[in-house]
C-alpha cells in the first residue's frame, strides 16, 4: 500500500510567540508538525506495517519545513519530499495545486493528512486536494480500516458520529482519538539521516503559480485582558448592573443587535 501523509510545519502553540510588523517572528518561533498531522503519520505507519508498502511524508514550504519531514522520517516514513512553498505564499489554493500536481505523477492508494492545521484552522488544503484529484474523502475521522480496497472510515459529526466506506485511492484527515501518536527512536533518528528526501519546485511539477485565492490583511495579538470586575448589593442590583456592562461592552452589542 502507497501512501502519502501531507505535513505542515506550524509554530508551537504552547510556546510565547512574537509578532514583527505584522508577521511571526521566525526566529524566535519554535517550529513543530501541526499536532493534527501527527495522528495521520501514526495511522500511516500502521496501515503500512500491516499491509506492506511505502509512507511518503510530503509538505509545501520553506527549507526549514525539512526539520518536520526529518522528524517524520525518524518516526519512521520510508522518504519525504518538499515542494518549495514560496511561489504558493500561505494561499491554500495554490497549496493544494502543488500537491496535485505532485500526487498525479504519482501512485498512491490513500492520502492522509490532519483535520485542520493549528495555526490558521482553515482546514483547507486536504479536501480541496481531494477534489483536484477526484477522490472520494472524510475529515475529522476518528477510526479508520482498510479492508478489500475500501477504507472504512467513522468521523466526528459535533458530537454524534458517521460511517463511511470509500474506495480507494482516498483521501482521509485525522482527528484527536484516531491513534496514539509514537516518539521517534534514536535508531529512528540515525536512519532518517540516510532516507531519501526529495526537493521540487513549481517548475519541476510543470505547474505556474496562480494567483493567491486569500491574502492575510493582519496579525495581530489579542488586547491585553482587562482585570475583573466585583457586582455590589443584592442579587436585583448584580443582575442589574451585569446587564449593563454587557450592554456597554463592544463585542455584545454587536451580538445583542
Amino acid at each position: 500500500m502507497d501512501i502519502f501523509v501531507l505535513i505542515k510545519q506550524t509554530f508551537d502553540t504552547e510556546e510565547k510567540i512574537a509578532l514583527n510588523n505584522g508577521a511571526i517572528n521566525e526566529e524566535q518561533a519554535k517550529w513543530i508538525i501541526n499536532p493534527y498531522d501527527e495522528y495521520a503519520i501514526e495511522e500511516a505507519l500502521r496501515l503500512r506495517d500491516r499491509f506492506g508498502g511505502r509512507v511518503t511524508a510530503l509538505s509545501v514550504g520553506p527549507e526549514r519545513v525539512v526539520d518536520a519531514l526529518r522528524t517524520a522520517l525518524a518516526l519512521g516514513a520510508d522518504e519525504a519530499a518538499l515542494i518549495d512553498g514560496e511561489p504558493f505564499g500561505g494561499d491554500e489554493y495554490g497549496i493544494s495545486l502543488a500537491l496535485a500536481a505532485y500526487l498525479r505523477q504519482r501512485s498512491y492508494d490513500l492520502v492522509l493528512g490532519g483535520f485542520f492545521s493549528v495555526d490558521n484552522g482553515a482546514g483547507q488544503v486536504a479536501v480541496r486536494l481531494a477534489a483536484l484529484l477526484d477522490i472520494p474523502h472524510a475529515a475529522a475521522v476518528t477510526q479508520l480500516d482498510v479492508k478489500d480496497g475500501v477504507a472504512l472510515a467513522v468521523r466526528d459529526a459535533e458530537g454524534d458520529h458517521e460511517r463511511f466506506e470509500l474506495p480507494l485511492p482516498a483521501l482521509i484527515t485525522a482527528q484527536q482519538g484516531l491513534n496514539e501518536p509514537r516518539y521517534p527512536s534514536l535508531p529512528g533518528i540515525m536512519k532518517a539521516k540516510k532516507k531519501p528526501l526529495q526537493r521540487l519546485g513549481a517548475d519541476e511539477l510543470g505547474l505556474t503559480p496562480p494567483p493567491p485565492k486569500t491574502a492575510r490583511l493582519a496579525l495581530f495579538a489579542p488586547p491585553p485582558r482587562a482585570a475583573g470586575q466585583r457586582l455590589e448589593g443584592d442579587a436585583a442590583a448584580q443582575a442589574a448592573a451585569l446587564a449593563l456592562a454587557l450592554r456597554s461592552d463592544a463585542r455584545t452589542r454587536t451580538l445583542l443587535q
